[in-house]
């Protein structure tokens, strides 16, 4: 117990990074230039990143006490590789340890047999850092995309911007599912604080869901819907038994107050209604209905994207993007997402290709916006920047397949907008390996093509 607030303590204490010194055995140790290829794309990335920038804009979320910080190169290597992989934390941590091109991009001289940090540590550092800081992780790759000529200033000045649903990683709520989620959260609250309950209906719960899943889609729905009742039923007897056990327990009260409200929530709401609870351990899902065949409703949070119109060397890159908790009107987040298009590229929008969806945004900006299937437009340039729109679909796509917009694992209303930014500057990453790459050989064939058309030495 003493150790754990210890360590908590020092998490909210944690100094600058600091160098790592040599020690003695490393005089035989491999240093990582001698074990890997240099002209491979991923280390040719990590020296045109500007790792000095993050250090700069990190620096004042650390204190000159506790225990020394990890590098902020490591944090934000990690954080990219992952996302360029689509990898959870534990997958990064373990592919960090065996490929050392992954520690020379984030920093590493030597190769490391062991882990240098603990798995929870990505968390703890994505929470202080906050979305509106790691957006500086998208720029910087935007700003390599530039100095590589994967990407021109011309092609940021006109952006397709749409919007998608970012789901969350929950089950599918049903009724049956979410009352016997409350029924599991207060019996475990009960039994840790040592409250002796009148019945704790877990096996009689448990009995009616499977019992519900098996008749809700057949000729049995109304005996399933009795026994969406009795579980109701059983979770209200439980709440009030266990409102009558914690009265006058000022500490016991503070503990089940956030339990007993999103029960609460989920005894009263009913079919129809607007701000329901989906999800017992994540409430801000939203559901969304997208008009799509396979799926007519998804539960996450509306996300806006915005890429590149033009067709670049290096492919379409992510200019921008955001979460939009609320589920707002699409035409009412387009100046927003313009205007984080243009404070992390540094150039202004020119023009904006939207959908239909957009109508009405009175955008009142410098871009000007552009509407599919809008009659009366003559200049062929916008006509067939306008027939480009469709391409964002296959990079929503590529972020949801390759990428972690598919299912966000991220805690709370902050981990859905940290998850949209860094999933941005992973597929920027993807783009950017690809491009040096195709670069690198394309370097080769000229250079083998030269070679063979000089005459041989006698």
């Amino acid at each position: 117990m003493i150790q754990s607030v210890f360590k908590d303590m020092l998490r909210g204490f944690e100094m600058p990074p600091k160098k790592l010194k040599l020690h003695n055995d490393e005089l035989f140790r491999m240093q990582l230039v001698n074990m890997i290829d240099m002209e491979h794309p991923l280390v040719k990335l990590a020296g045109m990143i500007d790792w000095s920038r993050f250090d700069a804009a990190y620096g004042q979320f650390y204190t000159h006490k506790g225990r020394p910080g990890l590098p902020t190169r490591l944090m934000a290597g990690l954080h990219l590789l992952k996302h360029m992989e689509g990898l959870s934390d534990e997958a990064i941590c373990r592919r960090w340890v065996e490929n050392p091109y992954f520690q020379y991009f984030c920093g590493a001289q030597f190769f490391c047999h062991k882990l240098v940090l603990d798995r929870s540590s990505m968390t703890r550092w994505r929470a202080r850092i906050g979305a509106d800081k790691l957006e500086l992780l998208l720029a910087e790759t935007l700003a390599v995309a530039l100095r590589t000529q994967a990407v021109s200033v011309r092609a940021m000045e006109r952006v397709t911007v749409d919007t998608t649903v970012q789901t969350k990683a929950v089950a599918h709520p049903t009724d049956s599912h979410l009352l016997m989620r409350g029924i599991e959260r207060l019996n475990a609250l009960a039994k840790r604080h040592n409250i002796k309950l009148r019945q704790s209906f877990c096996r009689v719960g448990r009995q009616a869901k499977r019992d519900v899943s098996r008749l809700i889609h057949g000729r049995g729905h109304k005996q399933a819907m009795r026994w969406v009742r009795k579980l109701r039923t059983w979770l209200g007897r439980l709440d009030r038994d266990i409102g009558r056990k914690i009265a006058g327990d000022d500490r016991l009260q503070a503990v089940f107050a956030q339990t007993r409200e999103r029960v609460a929530r989920i005894l009263v709401q009913r079919a129809g209604d607007t701000d329901k609870l989906y999800a017992f351990h994540a409430p801000e899902v939203e559901c969304i209905a997208k008009g799509k065949a396979r799926s007519r409703y998804e539960f996450g949070v509306k996300t806006s994207i915005a890429v590149t119109n033009a067709r670049t060397a290096g492919g379409q890159f992510i200019v921008g993007m955001q979460a939009l908790p609320g589920s707002p009107y699409d035409g009412h987040t387009l100046s927003g997402q313009i205007e984080q298009v243009e404070r992390l590229t540094g150039v202004a929008v020119e023009r904006a290709y939207v959908d239909r969806g957009y109508r009405g945004h009175k955008h009142a900006g410098n871009a000007q916006v552009y509407i599919a299937h809008t009659r009366g437009i003559t200049s062929p340039t916008i006509r067939r920047e306008l027939r480009r729109r469709n391409a964002i679909e296959p990079i929503i796509g590529h972020t949801k397949s390759d990428g972690l917009l598919e299912r966000n694992h991220l805690a709370g209303a902050s981990g859905d907008a940290i998850n949209a930014i860094l999933v941005a500057a992973g597929h920027n990453l993807r783009l950017l390996v690809a491009w040096l790459a195709t670069l690198l050989h394309a370097l080769i064939t000229q250079w083998r093509t030269v070679s063979r058309s000089q005459p041989a030495m006698v």
